[in-house]
């Protein structure tokens, strides 16, 4: 928005931008999971399932259904600007 691009354009620049830091983040906690479920032995194995489960939705909320409902709603109203 500072740049002067409109709305829409403004979100999926942002979106575009946090996917790399969104997805490496993410994937670093889902290899240290992996690494967990090969060495650790019944509740560790759990914890690392149960770790592994939220990262994928942690990732696809963050990404998909965010960007879902901004999307919607700026598609929706088509704000001139947004204020914080």
């Amino acid at each position: 928005m500072l740049a002067g691009k409109p709305p829409i354009k403004a979100a999926e620049t942002g979106y575009d931008k946090a996917r790399s830091a969104i997805i490496d983040a993410n994937i670093t906690t889902f290899l240290a999971a992996l690494i967990m479920f090969q060495l650790g032995a019944g509740p560790v194995r759990g914890f690392a399932i149960t770790l592994a489960v939220g990262v994928v939705t942690s990732v696809f909320t963050a990404y998909v259904l965010t960007r879902l409902f901004a999307g919607g709603y700026l598609l929706a109203k088509r704000p001139k600007e947004i204020t914080l």
